[in-house]
């Protein structure tokens, strides 16, 4: 199944840079998006993000210091996904407020699901032999540097459905990876971070390979950052060629939700 999706992809990535002259002309009909947000907004979600985060964590530790570990990933996750919702609200004001059309102008537009889900599936699929071959470059080196023990440490989230199979568990990291935050790191990074730089460098290249930067390497693992880096210039194509938020919110979620399954099926 694994080469079958590879070897997809690779066709799918060959026919998109022979139609687009290996990507020079992918975005000649991609236009800026008209707002009028301040150059440092965008970090206002993410500011609030961190600061629920580390509130609930702090209060968590003071009342509850002897809490089981297993409990404590359930808390840990439903904090994620409070501060997640929480920011996520933010941003929805701060884009009707800034954004010319408001949330349509922004990309959220209910009436674009039946075209950006399809659309969502052949993106990753031709996104997904990059993304694969970031990974065996990355498991390379490893290799070379560290030697044959090298392991790619797993996900936080990954790793939790490891150590702790209960169906609770499993269930709200499913709802947490899956579902709550795909939603707001579109929101933030290819609505908030993609748009505001745009406004500044002009060209959506350089928008989706800046916002790429900080993306991947928000994430915890250095050793995820290179497939991360690719995934996430997937998203911001998706997300300048069809103007949809809702894409590349489809396209973030049926990753994450690949890599979740994968691990529960293991």
């Amino acid at each position: 199944m694994e080469i079958i999706i590879c070897l997809a992809g690779i066709l799918l990535l060959g026919c998109w840079m022979l139609r687009t002259s290996f990507g020079g002309n992918a975005l000649a009909d991609s236009q800026p998006r008209r707002n009028s947000m301040p150059a440092l907004l965008g970090l206002v979600p993410m500011v609030v993000w961190f600061a629920v985060m580390a509130g609930a964590v702090s209060l968590t530790a003071r009342f509850w210091p002897d809490l089981p570990v297993g409990r404590k990933v359930m808390f840990d996750n439903i904090f994620l996904c409070a501060a997640a919702i929480t920011a996520s609200t933010i941003i929805i004001i701060l884009a009707r407020r800034h954004f010319a059309r408001r949330l349509k102008g922004f990309g959220l537009d209910v009436r674009t699901i039946g075209r950006d889900f399809p659309a969502a599936i052949l993106n990753l699929l031709t996104a997904w032999p990059i993304v694969v071959l970031m990974l065996m470059v990355v498991m390379y080196l490893g290799n070379v540097v560290s030697g044959q023990d090298f392991k790619m440490p797993q996900h936080q989230e990954l790793e939790s459905i490891t150590a702790y199979p209960q169906w609770p568990v499993r269930v709200l990291i499913f709802i947490t990876a899956v579902v709550v935050m795909p939603v707001f790191e579109e929101m933030l990074f290819r609505g908030m971070f993609q748009t505001i730089i745009r406004s500044f460098v002009g060209g959506p290249w350089l928008s989706i390979l800046i916002t790429s930067v900080l993306f991947a390497t928000i994430h915890s693992h250095p050793s995820h950052w290179p497939a991360l880096f690719a995934l996430s210039i997937c998203l911001g194509y998706a997300y300048e060629k069809s103007g949809s938020l809702v894409r590349s919110i489809f396209i973030h979620s049926l990753f994450n939700a690949a890599s979740v399954i994968a691990t529960m099926t293991q």
